[in-house]
């Protein structure tokens, strides 16, 4: 599957995907970009049969459609969000990269969208219906559902009806399908759920789902907005996510996530009972300063900051930090034979004894990894 998409925005900004809802176009998120292209690339695609997307060749599901994003993706990290189907996709991107990979989600935006969208039955008529008789026989229901009394979203409507008929039922009947609700702990990325506070297609007990399961969510309500809100109020839309996105989490909060993805519980859990009055200020320094502001920037990935932070310790002899941080470097994604180029590479440029001892450090720190794994 591959979907229509354009990407605008600074080459060298953070990427942020974001995705139309069921009906609509990437056209869809035209009222935020202007403003978050001052500080974010911005990729936004088109579903199977809407906008510039060919239709569908046959049946798929909500992950067939995030993988199919994902195809899209090249950088590491990237923050993702939508509004109803493309949040319910945004969703199941970050759930599939949970385990394993879920640093790479940087941010998480879910915007008028639901963890479960109601029962199977009324997504399978709709389909049904779409197929018998087209799309124009929706547009007074969707009218009532996606805008508030008085809103002209006539442009919204006029791109509906252009949509591919055959690939707009089979997007309903992947929804009747979709169900996350046992899955959104997995989440680990920093969440902003928004709801419209007169929406009928996902009322406000969906939002609340999300915004109560996923860990640490925020939720914001926008009010006199029904389901398309992003439309209907583009500038407290804008606000939310820009505050969001910019990371108005607290540094050290931010911090300490970041410790936790690539240190493990165990390591930072050990360290956080170990403090006392005397090096609170410190631990404090580090995971606001070391772990948020350089950790997070997104100038490099993980991978890469793994890959100099070894180097610096063999450089300078921190034995002790090198053990912490080859196992750091194993949950970042190197491999041991990577491990291994890294510390052969210090022998040259860091000198032979600091990388005699390093290698020692590393078989014993892998040796342990290996024990603690039986």
């Amino acid at each position: 599957m591959k979907l229509h998409h354009r990407i605008d925005g600074p080459a060298d900004a953070p990427l942020l995907v974001l995705g139309p809802s069921l009906g609509t176009t990437m056209e869809i998120w035209q009222p935020q970009l202007p403003a978050l292209t001052e500080s974010w690339r911005v990729l936004r695609y088109d579903l199977p049969g809407h906008g510039g997307s060919a239709p569908a060749a046959a049946g798929f599901t909500i992950d067939d459609l995030a993988q199919a994003v994902l195809d899209l993706v090249d950088d590491e990290r990237f923050a993702v969000g939508g509004v109803s189907l493309g949040g319910a996709i945004a969703t199941t991107i970050a759930v599939m990269l949970a385990d394993g990979a879920g640093h790479r989600v940087r941010g998480l935006v879910l915007c008028c969208t639901s963890a479960r969208f109601g029962e199977p039955g009324p997504w399978l008529e709709r389909a049904a219906l779409v197929r018998g008789k087209g799309l124009a026989e929706l547009v007074p229901t969707l009218k009532a559902r996606w805008f508030t009394p008085g809103f002209d979203g006539q442009r919204v409507f006029d791109r509906f009806v252009e949509v591919d008929a055959e690939s707009y039922a089979a997007c309903c009947e992947a929804i009747a399908a979709f169900d996350l609700t046992g899955r959104l702990g997995k989440i680990a990325a920093p969440t902003l759920v928004i709801a419209g506070a007169e929406d009928p297609a996902t009322p406000l007990d969906h939002a609340l789902t999300l915004a109560g399961d996923i860990p640490g969510a925020s939720l914001t309500v926008v009010p006199r907005a029904s389901h398309l809100a992003n439309v209907e109020r583009p500038d407290a839309v804008t606000a939310a996510l820009l505050g969001h996105l910019r990371g108005d989490e607290p540094a050290f909060a931010a911090g300490m996530r970041t410790r936790r993805e690539v240190l493990g519980d165990a390591h930072v859990d050990r360290a956080v009972a170990a403090t006392t009055d005397f090096t609170r200020d410190f631990q404090d320094l580090i995971t606001r300063y070391a772990w948020n502001e350089i950790w997070n920037r997104p100038g490099l990935d993980r991978r890469t900051r793994s890959c100099v932070t070894l180097t610096a310790l063999v450089a300078r002899g921190q034995m002790e930090e090198l053990a912490m941080h080859v196992r750091a470097a194993l949950r970042n994604g190197l491999t041991r034979e990577e491990i291994k180029e890294v510390l052969l590479q210090t022998a040259v440029y860091c000198g032979v004894p600091a990388a005699n001892a390093a290698f020692a450090v590393a078989r014993r720190t892998l040796a342990d990894i290996d024990a603690e794994g039986r």
